[in-house]
């Protein structure tokens, strides 16, 4: 194993503590990680919700809230349409809350048993019995092209709200598409989950309820400048800026006629800070007898952000946090938007405790589906998990009891362990329902005994998924031997179409290869999971292979698809064929270091750095620092059933720590001795015991002092 660590400007570094009030460990960990850019670092720092990108960047968002409105006016039956597991099972259950939330008669269906992944028909003709006239998916549709058309042609209305790749040239047909993979859907960030596209659509409803959906607002602001006077103007639509303009005035030289204010403004609500000041420079501007109609909201901003109270902008934005995050020059209008979204917002309540509810699920859902851990999902996980940590929601406080996570500080490790799979059972033992009965019933002694029930599927899932890799094991072997390591297909009778995804992640974590597992089905069809490794992109590998396929999608890394069972050995065949010509990255056994640190740096304070920097997971892993010449003062082998790792006491000086190092009892027999000094690689961790949680060291790698194995330095990628 080799050890890596960027070369990183000690100038960039400083540059970056000094303008964002960071220490200079933090900014350097930043920097080193790439994220020096003022966006990537606002995601990095900041946990306002205000600093979340508003839903109606989504070019289809009008037309979805729309259609919901007039469900609700009309009294209309809604169905929502998820997927099995954690997403599908958090995105139908926020989706239902909300609709529930307007008057709507909402149902929902999710697939059961041996159901194919997506929108049915029968799920279609069984609305339409019942007289349903709107379906919304969720976490799934993107594909149902055919189903959308068939549900058209019965006279119901889709809206689709997902996540998952297009495979095609062209979305369905749906009323609205919703799907921040789309390149042309308006929103600059394509990872959200499945449920966090449900929560743009869930804001985007109690924004609707305010009195500014849809209004035409101008923000106006006059400021003396040298000889003139600079007018600034904002158009705003749902919050979302659609025109500025900055216009130079000197008095006496022009008319407001003349200017481009007048049809700038045209036809909308005008908003001033601080409405006599700015009437009196406005006449300063363009003469006593122009006239602009504006409403000073300065006063009813002020009754909802009390900091805003008898301030001008200058002051505020000479305040403004939000300024340093700016890629141009934070002017005065700049921070009029930021305290008007602020206000608006709130008045749409938006952050009330209902919100608090929602963002657990989607704290849940990102952790989940291995969604990237940057840009806004950093804000949506550490709410989720503030707010599931001081009030878990109905149906989490059960499963979190039964897992002996209440009470505690809740992280993204934890959740991903030990809380996730347990609701991803239902989907994998054939009955999803259960998790969103429990995540929506009221009564809490039938919430009890759902969690429960959650509990003996996960138990059950667990079996099947030790008797399925002990039957498959031996085959994946002389798989991954024939391939030259460059992939792994298994199909075998003790597969469960349940747990083909638990399956194909070990594979590709085993081998090192991309993989795919499948199960077959009673119906004569194979159902299949596809598994990255090594960065390779799994789209190829579906494409070049879709003519076998009823149909197929996924993510980049985790994919899935169904077929005839007829088809099995030419995709077989012609998988192992491409696959044989993909060139993989090389398997690289490499630790990237964070920060290096001298021993004074390692006292229990260092854990208040470990969470200032969480959530971490996927594309965002735990810290790594080494340490150099750090004497052993005791080591033992451990284990609860199989001595197989390393406990450590080390000698930071000040300060003493233990430390664990996994399944390497055997290099204290080879290179690794007591009473030594070691240079080591490790991250920082909270052991929890008996309630009393306290910081220890996980290793990664040691050697004997002197003999790191660093490896040439790096530059980082532009962040």
């Amino acid at each position: 194993m080799r050890w890596r660590k960027r070369d990183v400007s000690a100038a960039r570094i400083r540059e970056l503590a000094d303008k964002y009030k960071l220490d200079l460990l933090t900014a350097a960990i930043l920097a080193r990680r790439g994220h020096s850019g003022a966006e990537s670092l606002l995601y990095f720092l900041e946990d306002d919700m205000r600093f979340l990108r508003n839903p109606f960047l989504f070019n289809d968002m009008e037309d979805a809230v729309d259609r919901v409105l007039l469900a609700a006016d009309e009294q209309e039956k809604v169905m929502v349409f998820g997927d099995r597991d954690v997403d599908g099972v958090t995105a139908a259950t926020l989706l239902c809350e909300a609709l529930q939330a307007l008057g709507i008669e909402a149902s929902w269906r999710l697939p059961a048993d041996d159901e194919k992944y997506g929108l049915s028909v029968k799920a279609i003709d069984e609305h339409a019995a019942a007289f349903g006239s709107l379906i919304i998916t969720v976490d799934c549709g993107i594909s149902n092209h055919k189903e959308v058309e068939y549900a058209r042609s019965k006279g119901i209305d889709v809206i689709i709200l997902d996540h998952h790749v297009l495979q095609a040239e062209s979305p369905p047909s749906a009323l609205a598409v919703i799907n921040p993979k789309l390149p042309d859907c308006g929103y600059p960030f394509r990872d959200l989950s499945g449920c966090g596209v449900v929560y743009k659509l869930a804001w985007a409803l109690r924004f609707a309820g305010s009195g500014l959906y849809k209004q035409q607002v101008a923000l106006l602001n006059v400021r003396p400048l040298n000889e003139a006077y600079q007018i600034e103007a904002v158009r705003l639509s749902n919050l979302v800026e659609t025109g500025r303009l900055v216009e130079t005035i000197v008095p006496g030289m022009v008319d407001l006629a003349q200017t481009r204010l007048v049809p700038f403004l045209a036809d909308r609500q005008i908003m001033v800070w601080d409405g006599e000041v700015q009437k009196r420079l406005l006449a300063k501007a363009l003469g006593r007898g122009a006239e602009v109609n504006f409403y000073d909201v300065q006063p009813e901003v002020a009754r909802v952000i009390s900091q805003a109270a008898g301030a001008s902008l200058l002051r505020l934005t000479e305040l403004s946090r939000v300024g340093r995050y700016s890629t141009r020059d934070h002017s005065e209008l700049d921070t009029f938007i930021s305290l008007f979204t602020s206000f608006a917002l709130r008045k749409a309540k938006c952050f009330g405790e209902e919100d608090q509810s929602a963002l657990q699920l989607v704290a849940l859902s990102t952790i989940a589906d291995i969604m990237p851990l940057l840009d806004e999902n950093r804000i949506l996980v550490r709410q989720g998990l503030a707010a599931m940590s001081r009030k878990p929601r109905p149906g989490l406080l059960e499963l979190l009891q039964r897992q002996n996570l209440l009470g505690r500080q809740l992280t993204a490790s934890e959740i991903s362990w030990q809380l996730s799979p347990v609701i991803n059972a239902a989907g994998r033992m054939g009955q999803p329902g259960v998790a969103v009965q429990l995540l929506l019933e009221g009564d809490a002694a039938r919430r009890g005994q759902l969690a429960d029930q959650l509990v003996d599927l996960n138990s059950q899932r667990r079996q099947l998924g030790a008797e399925a890799w002990d039957a498959i094991y031996p085959d994946a072997c002389r798989q991954a031997e024939a391939s030259g390591g460059k992939y792994v297909i298994v199909s075998s009778p003790a597969l469960n179409r349940g747990i083909t995804g638990i399956i194909a992640s070990r594979l590709a974590d085993t081998f090192k290869a991309p993989a795919v597992a499948a199960a077959s089905l009673p119906d004569g069809t194979v159902i299949a999971s596809v598994r990255s490794a090594r960065n390779y992109n799994v789209k190829s590998l579906l494409e070049h292979c879709a003519e076998l396929f009823i149909d197929f999608g996924g993510h980049d890394a985790a994919a899935g698809f169904s077929m005839p069972a007829a088809n099995w050995p030419r995709f077989v065949a012609l998988a192992g064929r491409f696959l044989s010509e993909v060139q993989l990255e090389a398997y690289d056994e490499t630790i990237d270091i964070d920060a290096e640190l001298p021993h004074d740096y390692l006292k229990p304070e260092l854990a208040d750095l470990i969470t200032k920097l969480e959530p971490y997971g996927e594309a965002h892993q735990p810290l790594v620092f080494l340490a150099r010449k750090v004497p052993v003062l005791q080591a033992e082998i451990v284990g609860r059933t199989e001595k197989s790792h390393l406990k450590f006491t080390l000698d930071f000086g000040a300060h003493r720590w233990p430390a664990l190092w996994w399944n390497a009892a055997d290099r204290l027999r080879g290179d690794i001795g007591r009473d030594m000094a070691l240079d080591v690689v490790f991250q920082v961790k909270k052991n929890v015991w008996n309630g009393i949680e306290t910081p220890q060291l996980v290793l990664l790698d040691a050697c004997p002092a002197g003999q790191a194995p660093l490896v040439d330095a790096w530059a980082p990628p532009p962040g």
